[in-house]
C-alpha cells in the first residue's frame, strides 16, 4: 500500500527525476548525483508518511573509504541511507532487482554493484571489485546477512565473506543498526511510521588486523544487535 503511494503521489514527476538522474550522471560528479537522489529520497519517504531519524552522524568517518555494514530489514532499507548518509556511497543489491525501474537507474547512476549470491565466482568477483573500489577512497554500503531476517529487530548471523572487501582495503567498519525499517514496504498500511537508524562507531583496521573475517562479523553483527535489543521499540 505504500509503496503505491509513494508511486501515486509522484507519478508525472518520475519521468522528470529519471531523465534528470540520468544526465547527471553522464555530465556530473558522483556526489552531485548522490546529492540530487537524496533530494528525491527524502521527498518521496515524506509522502509515503514515514519520518526517517538518523543518529550517530558524527560517527561516519570524514575522509571516504569507507564500507557501511548496517543489519537487513526489508526492500526499504537502501532508502534509509540514502536520506541519511552525508557522504555519497555506492552499494551493492541482489541480482534480482538489477531490472526494476528507478532502482535500475540509480544503481547505474551511482556506479553500484549487484551480486548473484547463488553463484559464489560471481560474488567473490564483486568483494574484489569493493575492494578495490573503497582502497582507491570510495564508500560502499553492503547488506553482510546476504538477505533480509524477516524477524523484525532481530538480526541473522552476518556472512565473514563480507567484510573481505573492507579486510583487503584497510577500510574502516561502520556498523549501521536499522530500526523498524522493514515496516514501510511489509506492512499493509500507510500509516505514519518513523525509522531509526544509529550510525555507531567505526571499526578501524588497526582495531580489527588481528581478527579473522568470522570473528569481524560476529563483533559487528553483536554491536547492531545490543542496539537493537536497546532502543527497539513494539510496534
Amino acid at each position: 500500500m505504500r509503496i503505491g503511494l509513494m508511486v501515486f503521489l509522484n507519478l508525472f514527476a518520475i519521468p522528470v527525476y529519471l531523465i534528470k538522474i540520468k544526465w547527471l550522471s553522464r555530465h556530473r560528479t558522483k556526489e552531485e548525483t548522490f546529492a540530487y537522489i537524496k533530494k528525491i529520497v527524502t521527498r518521496v519517504n515524506k509522502n509515503g508518511r514515514v519520518k526517517i531519524e538518523p543518529h550517530g552522524i558524527g560517527n561516519i568517518p570524514k575522509e571516504d573509504g569507507f564500507v557501511l555494514f548496517p543489519n537487513h530489514q526489508g526492500l526499504y532499507d537502501v532508502l534509509v541511507f540514502l536520506e541519511t548518509c552525508p557522504k555519497a556511497f555506492s552499494f551493492v543489491a541482489k541480482h534480482e532487482v538489477k531490472d526494476v525501474p528507478l532502482l535500475k537507474t540509480v544503481i547505474k547512476a551511482l556506479d553500484s554493484l549487484t551480486m548473484d549470491r547463488s553463484d559464489l565466482r560471481q560474488s567473490m568477483r564483486v568483494i574484489q571489485q569493493m575492494s578495490k573500489r573503497v582502497a582507491d577512497k570510495e564508500n560502499f554500503l553492503i547488506f553482510a546477512e546476504g538477505t533480509r531476517s524477516r524477524m523484525g529487530n532481530k538480526m541473522l548471523p552476518m556472512k565473514a565473506g563480507s567484510f573481505k572487501c573492507a579486510v583487503k582495503a584497510k577500510a574502516p567498519i561502520v556498523p549501521c543498526a536499522l530500526i523498524d525499517s522493514f515496516v514501510p514496504f511489509d506492512e499493509k498500511s500507510i500509516r505514519k511510521i518513523t525509522v531509526k537508524v544509529f550510525y555507531l562507531k567505526p571499526m578501524y583496521y588497526d582495531e580489527y588486523k588481528d581478527m579473522t573475517t568470522v570473528q569481524i562479523a560476529e563483533e559487528v553483527g553483536k554491536r547492531i544487535q545490543e542496539v537493537l535489543d536497546e532502543k527497539a521499540n513494539n510496534i
